[in-house]
C-alpha cells in the first residue's frame, strides 16, 4: 500500500482515490483494511478484486504451458479461489466488483464463466482491457465502481478490535 500521507493528499485533490493494496485479498486487502484504514481513519467505499483467466485456470489445475488453450471447466474450478476472495472482502462490509484483467488468449466462454460465477454471488464482473485500449478499456469498470460508491452500501469495519490481544 502507499503511505497514509499519499492517500490523504489524494483525498484532498480528487473525488475518488484508488489504492492498489497489494497482492491478494488475503494479504494486501487484509493489511490495507485492518492496518492502514484503521490507523488512518479511512473508510473505503468499495473494493475492486482483480482476477485473470490465466490465474483461475492455474487454480483449476491447468499447467503453465497449457494456459493459452481454452478450458472453461478449469476456469470454473478455479473460481472457487475467486469466490473465497469475494467472501473475505465482503466480511469487511465493502461492496466488491471483480475486474477481469483481460489477456489475448482469454476466450469469450471463459470470460462468460467468470461473469456468471460472480453474478450468482451478487457481484459484478467487468472485463478490463486497459492494456490494449488505455483508459477506454476500464471505463465500464470505473462506472461500476462509481455506482457502488454512490450507492452508499459500504459498512466498512475492521475484522477485529484494535485492543484485541494476540
Amino acid at each position: 500500500s502507499n503511505t497514509l500521507v499519499a492517500t490523504d493528499t489524494a483525498l484532498r485533490l480528487a473525488d475518488y482515490v484508488v489504492t492498489e493494496a497489494g497482492f491478494g485479498a488475503d494479504l494486501g486487502a487484509e493489511k490495507f483494511f485492518d492496518i492502514k484504514c484503521r490507523k488512518g481513519g479511512l473508510e473505503p467505499s468499495a473494493a475492486v478484486l482483480v482476477a485473470t483467466i490465466r490465474a483461475l485456470k492455474m487454480n483449476g489445475g491447468v499447467p503453465k504451458d497449457q494456459l493459452g488453450a481454452e478450458n472453461v471447466a478449469a476456469v470454473e474450478a478455479g473460481c472457487a479461489n475467486l469466490g473465497r476472495h469475494i467472501e473475505n472482502l465482503a466480511k469487511f462490509g465493502v461492496p466488491v466488483v471483480v475486474a477481469i484483467n483481460h489477456f489475448t488468449a482469454d476466450s469469450e466462454a471463459e470470460v462468460a464463466a467468470v461473469e456468471a460465477f460472480c453474478e450468482a454471488r451478487g457481484v459484478k464482473a467487468v472485463l478490463a482491457t486497459h492494456w490494449a485500449e488505455g483508459g477506454q478499456g476500464t471505463q465500464k469498470l470505473a462506472e461500476v465502481v462509481s455506482e457502488l460508491v454512490e450507492g452508499g452500501s459500504s459498512r466498512f469495519a475492521p475484522l477485529y478490535p484494535d485492543d484485541m490481544p494476540l
